[in-house]
């Protein structure tokens, strides 16, 4: 199972002050020493984190898998053509979140979705969907031509007790789901070093995704050590 971090929140820091640090880049450098296996970092219409340049440089500098989180947007689209990331994440979006609240609606958005994927196809970008763990999305987006999912585990992560139970058991059946119709599944947002280890022991889920706790790690033990921390609970 692939770790890919997000480096998001490193950008946040430094847009706080607008200044120069810390930089995107060099922790992304950091996090593969430690062990990431991809970099994704998400880039906003609302340039709230991670700017133009990020991206860039992240494609520069990074030599495993770089995944691009987009909306699909016109302007988006045209930024991914150019940059060519090893795969793109279409991801929802909303100016008045904090951060993503929720999957794709792929089913309400379908023509729009699969003329998104096709122009990202033809430039020659793997495509992933960031969808709810449900048999319906998970359908949708292998008819509009997705290679892969990345199923919404935030309410997983969210949940306490029982209702944990029943979010973990809609994510392992959102897994068999898509093995069944042939299409690959990755998993994230809100995973933290508390919660991962059941969502990891899912058999089928080829990547997890995190950023937030690795990054809110990092500050404290740095960079490298949170990746290390991060890849032996996925190990298991």
């Amino acid at each position: 199972m692939i770790l890919g971090v997000n480096v998001d929140h490193v950008a946040t820091v430094r847009q706080a002050r607008r200044t120069f640090e810390p930089d995107p880049a060099v922790a992304a450098a950091l996090a593969i020493l430690g062990g990431a296996d991809g970099i994704t970092i998400h880039l906003r219409e609302d340039r709230r984190h991670a700017q133009d340049r990020d991206v860039r440089l992240l494609r520069e500098t990074v030599p495993t898998e770089l995944n691009l989180e987009m909306a699909a947007t016109k302007e988006m689209v045209a930024i991914a053509i150019k940059i060519k990331p090893d795969m793109v994440t279409l991801v929802p979006e909303k100016r008045q979140e904090l951060t993503t609240e929720g999957g794709l609606d792929v089913a309400g958005q379908k023509k729009h979705m699969k003329e998104t994927v096709k122009k990202l196809h033809a430039a020659g970008i793997p495509v992933s969907l960031f969808i709810n763990p449900q048999a319906v999305d998970i359908a949708v987006s292998r008819e509009i031509g997705a290679d892969m999912i990345e199923i919404h585990t935030g309410l997983y992560s969210d949940s306490k007790g029982r209702r944990k139970e029943k979010e973990l058991h809609r994510v392992i059946e959102a897994v068999k789901t898509a093995a069944k119709l042939d299409l690959t599944a990755n998993a994230g947002h809100g995973l933290n070093y508390y919660n991962v280890k059941p969502i990891a022991a899912i058999e089928g889920i080829r990547g997890l995704y995190i950023g937030h706790s690795i990054v809110s790690r990092a500050v404290l033990v740095g960079m490298e050590r949170a990746v290390r921390e991060m890849k032996e609970l996925i190990k298991g």
